[in-house]
Formats: structure tokens, sequence, C-alpha cells
């Protein structure tokens, strides 16, 4: 399953420096354009309430809709670049991107753009694993390290640049456009990616032997689907039988991918998650965390910028700038985490996780407190904080749960942890968006004080989710195993 060979077969030799560097770069803005568009849309989901008139469990799907399609699809597209060659995968990717960035732009009404949302989601699942797979195609081993790297860089600057670029965007409203440029900005930039990947991008040999594994696909959306659909949509039907039956209904359906996975091994045929992986307690503990961990982000992210906006009424760019402080911190801890390597893991999981639950209680004290007037500035300490917090959890919790597994099987195994990562973003968004709109009633958004109090009064129950999440997950790293002395 991985997707990440090292010794995957090239039709030529390693490029020439220049043009290797030229294709690495095509590789950054495709991951950076995916990564960008993940967090420029948060901060316009208010201006897209607006101009649709949109239900809240619609706003919801405009940002779980890319998160669930984008993590079924993330392994079998992985799959699909070994069987049919990584550059061929990556620049249909990127043209399925591109062509949903179009449909997002021009969408007429809001179930078309969660329609184009999706297709941007299988474009971006078919070109993310690809450009990792493609390194050591353009890359002899000692350089390897320094463009990996690369990556992490590229995902510091999107998390920090999203929020401003969008804010910047709608503010400006460019031709009259209002939100929609934030998606058409990517067809110039797709367009040249193609061009580029074309010409510099070496082609890699398909392996027409490998197959993919079709009702693991069917089943592990099926379970993903019986658990968002309905926390985002039950309570707008005023929680029907039918949402708590589909609920339920996720236990059997995972009991039955587990099992379908294990048919396929016994009979040596291909799975979308190996089930060697499935048998690994430590490893099934780890991207459990995993999923915790990011539960907590989306969700915060897309409440705050209805509050910020709806209920204390400032602009998209205001909005940004004020939730920047966190891309900053995340930024920061990326820094300090290169340098402490593998070293004491378990004990950075637990620092960064509790810095990240006392800044989301110290921002719980900074709303609870804030009357008529917002103080953007009185959130920086806090938001600061748990961008810290995040980006010291992230890299030294991924190693912990990779640890878990054999050498051999890391490729899948981290393929595997991508997708629950996504799991984890799809859920944080559905249990998060659930608390928030249920407190909010419908209250409208016209600036009073009653809307002040209301908007406050969810937001504190949403940041709550986060605060707990991240405790749990200073305390249950611990059962995980200890994979360096610390």
């Amino acid at each position: 399953m991985s997707t990440t060979q090292a010794d995957a077969p090239t039709t030529g030799a390693v490029p020439a420096p220049r043009e290797r560097w030229i294709a690495m770069a095509v590789l950054l803005v495709a991951s950076f354009m995916n990564l960008i568009d993940v967090t420029i849309v948060n901060v316009a989901l208010p201006t897209m309430e607006t101009a649709f008139a949109a239900t809240p469990s619609q706003i919801e799907w405009i940002v779980a809709i890319y998160i669930l399609v984008f993590a079924v699809l993330l392994l079998p597209s992985g799959r699909y670049g070994d069987m049919l060659g990584q550059r061929r995968v990556f620049v249909a990717g990127v043209v399925v991107f591109t062509v949903g960035s179009a449909l997002c732009g021009l969408a007429p009404n809001i179930e078309t753009l969660i329609g184009a949302r999706a297709v941007q989601a299988v474009g971006g699942a078919m070109m993310i694993p690809q450009t990792l797979a493609l390194v050591p195609a353009l890359f002899p081993p000692r350089e390897r390290g320094a463009a990996f790297a690369l990556f992490g860089l590229s995902a510091g600057l999107a998390s920090v640049s999203g929020p401003l670029l969008g804010g910047v965007l709608i503010g400006a409203d460019l031709w009259g456009l209002d939100w929609r440029p934030i998606f058409l900005v990517n067809i110039p930039v797709g367009i040249a990616a193609i061009l580029l990947a074309m010409r510099f991008v070496p082609r890699v040999e398909p392996r027409p032997e490998l197959k993919n594994d079709f009702v693991g696909m069917l089943l592990a959306g099926a379970a993903l689907l019986l658990v968002v659909f309905p926390l985002i949509e039950g309570r707008q039907f005023g929680w029907p039988w039918w949402s708590f039956a589909m609920i339920v209904a996720v236990v059997p359906t995972a009991f039955l991918f587990a099992a379908w996975q294990n048919r396929q091994a016994r009979r040596n045929r291909a799975q979308l998650l190996p089930a060697y992986l499935l048998h690994n307690r430590n490893y099934l503990v780890g991207i459990f965390l995993v999923a915790l961990l990011f539960s907590g982000v989306p969700g915060f992210f897309l409440i705050t910028a209805l509050f910020l906006q709806n209920g204390y009424g400032l602009s998209a760019l205001e909005s940004g700038l004020t939730t920047l402080p966190f891309s900053i911190g995340v930024l920061i801890a990326s820094f300090v985490a290169g340098r402490l390597g593998n070293r004491v893991l378990r004990l950075r999981i637990t620092v960064g996780a509790t810095l990240i639950s006392v800044a989301m209680a110290s921002l719980w004290y900074v709303v609870a407190n804030t009357g008529e007037t917002l103080v953007r500035n009185d959130f920086i300490p806090s938001l600061l904080i748990a961008g810290f917090g995040m980006g010291t959890a992230i890299s030294p919790l991924f190693n912990t749960v990779l640890a878990s597994v054999t050498e051999g099987d890391s490729g899948s195994a981290s393929g595997a942890l991508q997708a629950f990562q996504q799991v984890g973003l799809a859920m944080g968004v559905a249990i998060v968006g659930q608390i928030f709109f249920a407190q909010l009633g419908g209250v409208a958004a016209d600036g009073s004080p009653a809307a002040h109090a209301t908007y406050s009064h969810a937001y504190l129950l949403g940041v709550s989710y986060s605060a707990v999440s991240f405790g749990a997950l200073a305390v249950l790293v611990w059962f995980l195993p200890r994979p360096d002395p610390d």
C-alpha cells in the first residue's frame, strides 16, 4: 500500500538539478494549493452563509464533504499511483482539483458548491499521495531529507497565509465576485502546475499487476457517512429515529470492514487498510489518538469564524488576522520540533496537548468576559499558545504511532495514519458544529446584545469540546509504547 517507495522504477536517471527543483516546486505548489484551500474556506463561511441564505448544516457540509471524500479516497489513490504511474495520477489529480475549484467559484447555489467541494476533494486525494511518492524519483537518497522537510514548511506557510489570503480576497471583492476568488485563484495556478508537471516531473513506470480494494472503500466510506451524516443533519430534522439507527449501524459496518480486510489478507488480495495493522493494538490506540488530536481543530476554526464575523460583525480579513497567531504558533513549534528530532516524544505530546487545552480554557475565559465590544488583541496569547501546542504535539505523535510498526510496514501504516487524521477532522466538524448550532438556535446575526450573548454562549460550549479532547490526549498518550528513552 505504500506510496513512498524508494525503489519505484522510473524511465530514466535522476533529473538534472535545475529540472528536479522545478519539478519539486510543482509538487510543493500542489500540496500548498490543497492545504491552503482547507484553511481559506473557514474565513469565507460566514460570507457564503449570507450569500446563499444557507442553513447551519449546509455550512458544515462545505467543510465536512471535502474532508470525508479526501479521507475515503486517500489510500486507494496512493495505490492507483503505484498501479498507473505517479506522474499520471498526479497530473490527473491537479486537473480534477482545478475543475472542482472552477465549479466552486461559479456555483449558483449552496448545493452546487457542496458538490463541487466533493470534486475538489477527489482531485486533492489523487494528487497529494503522489507528491511524497515522487520525491525518490527526483532526488538521490542523500538529498531526500531536505526535500521532505520542504513539505513541512509548505504546510506551515499554508496555515499562516490561508486566513490572510481569504480575508484579503473577500475584502477586495474583486469584480464584485465576493467570496468566489478564493476558489477561482486556483485555476491559473492549477493550469501552470499541469503544464510544468508534464514537462519536468519524471514518469514513473506503472505497476498494472497491483489491484485496489473496492469493497473496502465502500465499507470505509459507509462507516464514515453513518457517523458524520446524522451528527450534521440530525439536529435539523429533530433527531428522528433513523439518525440514531445510523450511528448504531457504524459498529457492524466497522466489523464488516475488519472482516473483509482479514479475508482479503488470507487470500493474498489487495486491502484498503492492511489487515496486519488491525491486529496491532498499539497502532490502533495511536490512530485513535491522532483522530482525537485533529478532531479538536477544524470545528474550532469553523465556529471561531462564525463567532467573530456573525456574532461580532468582524470582516473576513479581521477574522483571519485574529486567528493568525495560531498559525504562527504552529510554524514556530515546527522549527523547534525539527531540532529535537526523536527525543522525549511522549513528553512532548503531553506538553503540546496540555498547552492547547490550557489555551482553550484561557480563550473560554476571554470570551466569557467579553461584553458588547470584542477586543481582538485579547485573543492573541491564547491562540499563539494553542498553535505552539499543536505544532509541538503533531510530529512526536506521528513518530510515536509509527514506532509501533516494523520498518517494512511503515509505508502502509503512514498512509492509513493520514486517512485517520482526516477522519478526526470530519468528526470534529460534525461534533463541534452540532454543539455550536444547537445552542445558537437560529439567532439572527444582527449585532444586537442578544446575538452577542447567544453566539458567545454557543462558542464557549464548542471550545469546551476542544479543551476536553486535548486534555484527554495529554493523558492517553502514555498508553502508547515508549519509543525512546524519555
